[in-house]
């Protein structure tokens, strides 16, 4: 399997990729310093992965991909390990099982620190061959993908530990004051959407095409914590006038009455249990929730399309808390990125003309294009960077241990 050839799209060597590949591989490392090896092998739920399988995932991608692939004589560190490390890859052969990823007490974190490094010092030597460097930029996109994922899943095992622990601390400039509801207006009209190839991006942004918008205004910020109280306090969770058929049976079902981490006594973040910050962005929500509450503040949510239009404006950077790597807890910001996901009305399809690349590397994307939805944007645990209007984040309408929040919509 020649890998290279089948990742789209391709990437023109940088004398930046050296510098990216050193800092991306070395963020994951240190997001994961404050972790105990129990903490890092903890698995909470078959949604979420152990830290540990995080590093160690990321890391098997580039000795699958790169080394075995296109280095002549290389050796895997260790020929049991693709076994436990392959996520979905059916081309690459059977696998652990997903829900089990947590019984994996062995290797130790610092036996998969050790394989990080290993494999890290023989990719650094293939760094200036042009013809990788569209497969390493994958792989390291692909990295940044599972360091938002490491942090949402660690929360996640946090939040069942009696003790509340805290995985770092709150921003030390706090949440800022959400104001009033504001919105920008678009005309719409024939509007090109998706990627025009000139950069990276996933093979799922594209091919570019044109879609017909119809007028439409985006609301300036994020729905508030304020405003959701609200939303329960009319009995938003148990009217069943504002719900889609599946989310109503999934909030009764699930005894849904709350956002994820919402408590008696507060929220339950990265940073432990705070206060309930009323001007926060409201955030673990689905989009079954994000649905009952556009459709109960009389409003809807945008499109992916819509939203993409929209974004253009935007500096991908202008709401992500620049002062840190990634957050720890959605602040607030009148950007349309880096504080929440934003679940959209779009179901996640294909764009016309779309073609998975042949291989185990076409397996990324196009093959979960099936009974999930749509977020556009980023959220505070995105890594700085990984963000873009064309970027097409999904997930099944139910979940909502991701960063997830509500934008809202209407026609003009």
């Amino acid at each position: 399997m020649d890998a290279t050839k089948e990742c789209s799209p391709l990437v023109r060597h940088s004398p930046l990729l050296t510098d990216r590949f050193a800092s991306i591989r070395a963020l994951s490392r240190e997001l994961a310093a404050p972790l105990s090896d129990a903490d890092a092998t903890i698995q909470s739920m078959p949604d979420a992965s152990p830290a540990k399988w995080h590093l160690a995932h990321t890391t098997w991608f580039f000795e699958t991909f790169v080394l075995r692939d296109h280095v002549s004589g290389y050796r895997l560190f260790d020929e049991n390990w693709p076994f436990l490390f392959n996520s979905y890859y059916e081309a690459e052969g059977p696998r652990h099982a997903r829900p089990q990823r947590g019984m994996l007490s062995r290797p130790s974190l610092d036996e998969v620190l050790a394989y990080r490094a290993h494999v890290d010092a023989h990719v650094e030597r293939v760094l200036d061959r042009p013809e990788l460097a569209a497969l390493i930029e994958l792989g390291l996109n692909h990295e940044q993908q599972h360091q938002e994922l490491l942090l949402t899943d660690i929360k996640h095992a946090f939040s069942l530990n009696p003790l509340a622990p805290a995985y770092g601390a709150f921003p030390d400039s706090g949440i800022l004051p959400a104001g009033a509801m504001e919105w920008e207006e678009h005309r719409g009209g024939r509007c090109r959407i998706g990627h025009d190839g000139s950069s990276f991006a996933f093979d799922n942004e594209g091919p570019a095409h044109d879609v017909l918008i119809q007028p439409f205004a985006l609301a300036r910020r994020l729905v508030t914590c304020g405003e959701w109280a609200a939303f329960i306090a009319d009995g938003g969770y148990r009217n069943p006038a504002l719900w889609l058929s599946d989310g109503w049976a999934w909030v009764n079902a699930q005894g849904i009455t709350a956002p994820l981490y919402w408590r008696e006594d507060g929220m339950f973040t990265l940073a432990g249990m705070q206060q309930l910050e009323r001007s926060a962005p409201v955030a673990h929500v689905s989009f079954y929730e994000a649905d009952a509450f556009a459709t109960w503040a009389g409003h809807r949510l945008p499109t992916e399309f819509e939203w993409e239009v929209a974004a253009r404006n935007h500096d991908p950077l202008g709401g992500m808390q620049l002062d840190n790597a990634v957050g720890v807890h959605p602040r607030g910001s009148t950007g349309l990125y880096g504080d929440c996901w934003q679940w959209t009305r779009s179901a996640y399809l294909p764009y016309p003309r779309f073609r998975p690349a042949a291989g185990a590397v076409g397996e990324y994307n196009g093959k979960f294009m099936s009974a999930q939805c749509v977020l556009k944007g980023a959220s505070c645990a995105t890594p700085r960077g990984h963000s873009r209007s064309t970027y097409r984040n999904f997930f099944p309408p139910e979940k909502r241990w991701q960063c997830t929040g509500v934008r809202l919509a209407k026609d003009l």
